[in-house]
């Protein structure tokens, strides 16, 4: 992230529409972080594999320690995603997540922010009440180091 210029939305999350988000527009959000306890509650529950759910299991594996799940980190990413970047009264559903990988594992206790560029803002041919909001989306840990990249896609209403 270093010196990184990030954009500021001219309207709050409240009153944001698709005529709101501007192609090339880049922005920062943070920070969320899980701790061992819980990664392995989630792991247990969700993704029963012992590189999450065993400490010491996890230490003699190909990480060299505990880590969590891809799902728990996309569960964080749209956290911050619909929390922060994702319009609280305009969204209207998802046609899915493109591209989704895990860049490198989550530790516990790593710190993390979600990055968005907006890449595409498209209105609907068939519906004019709505539009695609594309977004690529970066879960960068403390250091800056990419977690989680993915392409979001939202149906997003139209102001007009």
């Amino acid at each position: 992230m270093g010196n990184a210029k990030f954009d500021e939305f001219a309207r709050p999350i409240g009153d944001r529409y698709l005529e709101d988000y501007t192609e090339g527009a880049r922005y920062s959000f943070g920070e969320e972080s899980v701790n061992a306890d819980e990664i392995m509650e989630f792991a247990r529950r969700y993704d029963p594999q012992s590189i999450h759910t065993d400490p010491e299991a996890a230490a003699a594996g190909p990480f060299g320690g505990l880590i969590a799940s891809g799902w728990q980190t996309a569960a964080l990413m749209m956290r911050l995603f619909a929390d922060n970047y994702l319009t609280s009264v305009a969204s209207l559903a998802s046609p899915g997540i493109d591209e989704l990988r895990w860049v490198r594992p989550l530790r516990p206790d790593d710190r993390l922010t979600l990055i968005c560029e907006t890449t595409g803002v498209r209105p609907s041919r068939s519906k004019p009440d709505r539009g695609i909001l594309t977004t690529d989306v970066t879960l960068v840990n403390q250091d800056g180091d990419p977690i989680l990249t993915a392409t979001a896609m939202n149906m997003v209403a139209r102001r007009a």
